[in-house]
This record gives C-alpha cells, sequence and structure tokens, in this order.
C-alpha cells in the first residue's frame, strides 16, 4: 500500500447521493479475489452503453478523467452491501481520496484498510466544490493528510476529521497486519519479560 500524505490533483464530480457498493462495482464482477483490473468495471452500470462502448457524457469516462486521484460524490457514498471490491474498483482506476458529506460505515472501513481515504466535509463546502467543478471540469483540489485538511483553488482550507490509527496507517503506507508486524520487537520483549509466569499458569489449568 503506497502511503498517502498529500496530493494534488483534479477532481471528478459525480453528483449523485445515496451510491450503494452494486453501483461502485456489479456483483456479476465478483467472482475474481484479485484486485487489479477491477478498475474497468468501476461504475460499469452507469459508464457503459449495453454494447459495451463507453458512455462519452458519464464522468470518468471524460478526458483527464484517469489523471484525476479525486472523487467527489454526494451524500450516503458506500452504502449497500460490505463487498470490499467497492474500494478495491476504485483504487484500480486510480482514485485515492473521496469527497462527500457522508460515507456508509462498513465502505469507510473497508476503504481506509486499503489506503483510500474518505474526506468528510460540510454542506456548504461540498455544494461549493460542486459548483467549481461544474464551472471548470479542470479543478485542481489539494489534500494534506497530515494536516487533516483540503486545499481549495483559492487557497481556502477546508479541515476534516480521522481517527489517530487510520491516519497513521495512511501516512505509513501500512494496513492493520503491518501494523502489527512493526509492532514485533515490542511483543517479543515483553513475551521474554514472562514466559514463567504463562507456563505456571498453563500447568496449573
Amino acid at each position: 500500500m503506497q502511503p498517502f500524505t498529500r496530493i494534488t490533483s483534479r477532481v471528478v464530480a459525480l453528483p449523485i447521493d445515496n451510491i450503494d457498493t452494486d453501483q461502485i462495482i456489479p456483483a456479476r464482477f465478483l467472482k475474481t479475489i484479485s484486485k487489479e483490473g477491477l478498475g474497468q468495471h468501476l461504475f460499469a452500470d452507469w459508464r457503459y452503453n449495453p454494447d459495451g462502448s463507453p458512455k462519452p457524457d458519464f464522468p470518468i469516462n471524460q478526458p483527464g478523467a484517469r489523471e484525476a486521484r479525486i472523487l467527489l460524490v454526494g451524500d450516503n457514498f458506500g452504502c449497500g452491501s460490505s463487498r470490499e471490491h467497492a474500494p478495491w474498483a476504485l483504487i484500480d482506476f486510480g482514485f485515492r481520496a473521496i469527497i462527500s458529506t457522508s460515507f456508509a460505515d462498513i465502505f469507510r472501513n473497508n476503504a481506509l484498510k486499503n489506503g483510500l481515504l474518505p474526506v468528510v466535509v460540510d454542506i456548504d463546502t461540498h455544494r461549493q466544490l460542486f459548483e467549481m467543478a461544474e464551472a471548470d471540469p479542470s479543478t485542481v483540489l489539494t489534500i494534506d493528510l497530515a494536516e487533516q485538511s483540503l486545499i481549495l483553488p483559492n487557497g481556502k482550507q477546508v479541515y476534516f476529521p480521522i481517527d489517530t490509527f487510520n491516519k497513521k496507517c495512511l501516512l505509513e503506507g501500512i494496513d492493520q497486519l503491518g501494523y502489527l508486524l512493526k509492532q514485533e520487537p515490542l511483543i517479543q520483549a515483553y513475551e521474554a519479560l514472562h514466559p514463567a509466569r504463562v507456563s505456571t499458569r498453563i500447568m496449573e489449568e
């Protein structure tokens, strides 16, 4: 997992509320356990015509969208099923952060575990971002995770919440297992101090 520190990128705007995980990655594409290649199926039912050709007016099909690292979406993003393939597809397409007013809890947790940053902003900022993106599709935003700030083109900074543990993991580019493995020296040191007590308890039981 790549460390997430600070990104400056064009934003892709998808002004739809309650986008569920079946729209993010339809169930027919869940047969794989690999993360690779899922990006081509991202928003498949909205993105492609029945013959498989891309719809030119869909946001992530438009010129420059493949270089975007930030997705701006409506409220309650990621509701529905708990499929981890949803953040996999978003990351495989190229996104590193998603901005909304709220995220479904399971999707948010899955996203954080896979290196995708969910950024929660207030309603006024949310509206302003969509207005900027509509006026200028090449709008560029900066997200600074260390400062927990979203920086708008006019220099305005909007701060977003994230818990300390997930922030640390993202900054270091590790998941929960990676965090535990980094604690191995401390774990071994602790175990070295307590072998007699542990073995005695086991024998008594």
